[in-house]
């Protein structure tokens, strides 16, 4: 069950109580007139099952509850309740395979802004991932790819355009593309660095590097993993399973792919940068292809599911 908190206007009060009652997955409806202070109405609390969620969200948007009030949704946690499990199997569909798109729209969005702290992780990611890619590290790989916050543009970005909506994707396009910039050209920099140190070495870049060699040779597999890896990590978002975004993180190799193709230009190794950039535009393609259309299954999927009566 998920909890809606309601600010209700005083004059919206009947038409937001009538939608609650309609709804099929309803349960637990408490008023507290007069209990909103700012903005100024009632407080309206229910429980709804996540099944029933997004039809009864885009309701009270259409009412304007959303300008002239609040909405605010979290997740229940335990609910004992008779009215509660009747809730649930009145509303159609399950519960996991719900797609609330107020939901997923309000996560990619955070994780989809370019912001100092993504800059910071895929930055350091990268550099991480440079490391590993040396010293033929596949540890320090994946342990890049899971730092790596790349996947939430990418999830903003397959979101818009299944919405059809410009400026979170071109949101999404500016972290991205931003994003991996600036980690590279200051991968570059760090490689640099590295060398004048005595930590890297032009011979170690060259040599045969057997356990990260695949991050700079693409081949169809490179496409096939990425898009499994898109299925897998617009799933997980969808059904608000985000510990399997950490699987997702260390399945792709975006992170590790700029890296390489970094430290090439630094060590003017062009053969092995072209490889490396080759091969993080089958992932980001990969990644984004699979995403919308998963969503877009999902979304037809869900449609029938809602026809259908449990």
């Amino acid at each position: 069950m998920l909890q809606l908190r309601l600010i209700v206007p005083a004059d919206l009060r009947a038409q937001v109580l009538d939608r609650l009652d309609a709804c099929v997955g309803v349960a637990h409806v408490a008023v507290l007139p007069g209990g909103a202070v700012r903005p100024a109405g009632d407080l309206v609390l229910c429980d709804v099952a996540r099944e029933a969620v997004d039809e009864l969200l885009g309701e009270l948007r259409a009412l304007g509850l959303a300008e002239r009030g609040a909405i605010t949704m979290d997740e229940a946690g335990l609910t004992i309740s008779r009215a509660a499990e009747e809730a649930e199997e009145r509303a159609p569909g399950e519960g996991a395979d719900a797609l609330v798109w107020e939901e997923v729209s309000g996560i990619v969005h955070e994780e989809s802004t370019l912001s100092w702290v993504f800059l910071a992780l895929l930055t350091v990611a990268t550099m991480l991932a440079a490391c590993g890619a040396v010293l033929d590290s596949a540890i320090l790989v994946v342990g890049a790819m899971a730092v790596g916050p790349e996947f939430g543009p990418l999830a903003g970005l397959c979101v818009a355009v299944v919405q059809r909506r410009a400026r979170p994707a071109l949101r999404s396009l500016l972290a991205l593309v931003v994003g991996f910039t600036v980690a590279m050209v200051l991968t570059v920099g760090f490689a640099l660095l590295m060398d004048a140190l005595g930590l890297f070495s032009d011979a170690k870049f060259a040599a045969a590097r057997p356990n990260t060699s695949f991050i700079w040779q693409p081949d169809a597999m490179s496409f096939v993993v990425a898009f499994l890896a898109g299925v897998a990590g617009l799933l997980s978002l969808t059904s608000a399973k985000a510990s399997a975004l950490v699987g997702v993180a260390i399945s792709v190799t975006t992170v590790p792919a700029a890296a390489n193709a970094a430290v090439a230009v630094a060590y003017g190794e062009y053969a092995q940068g072209w490889g490396s950039a080759v091969q993080l535009a089958l992932n980001l393609s990969g990644i984004v292809l699979a995403g919308v259309l998963t969503l877009l299954v999902q979304q037809g999927a869900w449609r029938l599911a809602g026809r259908r009566p449990r």
